[in-house]
């Protein structure tokens, strides 16, 4: 996963096959206007941390996180802003990669909380910033809700996602005898359109439009179907259109960010950097290199732009880049 910030911060997260991955989230709510964090009472450990788990085989970072916050927790949450990456050592000197986002509780997620005490989680408290920083047991953890708290004070808690997403490996030009738009999926691009569904849900996702070719159709089809939802289909942002000048991703963008909704926009490599840029230009964003990299994708891969939902004309909060396995 890439993430990068328009703030002046910039991150690239590489892999490290001897490290140990896992991803959790700085839950919080508002309790008459006060916010609160959810901390974790551990039953083995007897420690006080934040909601984090491994990422199972086979997972992306971002389904992991919302994963393991239902499961220690019993809340569902979307995940908003990447909040920051922790590093420490486990016995015997074997690094642990942590990545955290700020997620939100609704007070409907908490009454349909499953959470009970057991013999992993003996408790579960939502505190406020001060106590959390006095009650958290690492050091690492401190330093998460440092990142979090400089969130809270840009104002920039209250997110909405648009995310851009290249559609999955279709069949090949020269493998293929009719019109392009007609291109289906390869078998590994259907498994590859599967295996993104629960990172797409991961961030709240509702909204799906896509270019109306068949291998951007065909790539949204499995999300749809676990949403229940039914994608709005456009050639504005479709290849063709694009290639003989007849395209208007400008108001296929200019929508998703007036609507100030969690939303997946597909379409192909050649037209993402158009996409990515009018984000930027709806948003009043200054447009820079991190616009290009995160348009620049792999097949099935997708950029999650997110944006205040108080003020989208205040600019890109942050771009992150996440890249299926399959």
């Amino acid at each position: 996963m890439t993430v990068r910030s328009t703030r002046g911060e910039a991150t690239e997260v590489v892999r490290d096959d001897k490290a140990v991955y896992a991803a959790g989230a700085v839950v919080w709510r508002l309790v008459d206007a006060k916010l609160r964090i959810l901390l974790i009472h551990r039953t083995k450990y007897r420690d006080v941390t934040l909601p984090k788990g491994k990422v199972d085989p086979g997972e992306m970072l971002a389904e992991t996180a919302v994963r393991e916050v239902h499961e220690e927790t019993g809340i569902r949450v979307s995940l908003g802003v990447p909040v920051g990456v922790s590093r420490y050592f486990m016995r015997p000197k074997r690094q642990k990669v942590v990545h955290y986002w700020a997620a939100q509780a609704t007070e409907e997620a908490i009454r349909r909380s499953t959470f009970v005490p057991n013999s992993e989680i003996a408790a579960i408290e939502w505190v406020s910033l001060k106590k959390a920083r006095a009650q958290l047991s690492y050091p690492v953890d401190i330093e998460i809700l440092d990142a979090f708290e400089t969130l809270v004070g840009d104002g920039v808690l209250h997110t909405f996602p648009v995310i851009a997403l290249r559609h999955a490996k279709a069949v090949s030009r020269s493998e293929w005898d009719g019109p392009d738009a007609g291109r289906p999926l390869t078998e590994r691009g259907k498994r590859q359109a599967k295996a993104i569904v629960s990172p797409l849900r991961a961030f709240g996702v509702r909204k799906i439009v896509t270019s109306d070719a068949v291998r951007c159709v065909q790539t949204v089809a499995p999300l749809a179907k676990a949403l229940e939802r039914v994608p709005v289909e456009t050639p504005r942002l479709s290849q063709d259109a694009w290639e003989d000048g007849f395209s208007d991703v400008r108001a296929v963008i200019g929508k998703r960010v007036r609507a100030r909704k969690p939303a997946v926009v597909c379409s192909h490599g050649p037209v993402l950097p158009d996409i990515l840029t009018e984000i930027a230009l709806a948003t009043g964003t200054l447009r820079g290199s991190y616009v290009s990299s995160a348009s620049a994708l792999d097949v099935a891969a997708f950029s999650v732009v997110h944006l205040s939902a108080t003020n989208p004309g205040s600019g890109i909060i942050a771009i992150e880049t996440h890249v299926p396995t399959v």
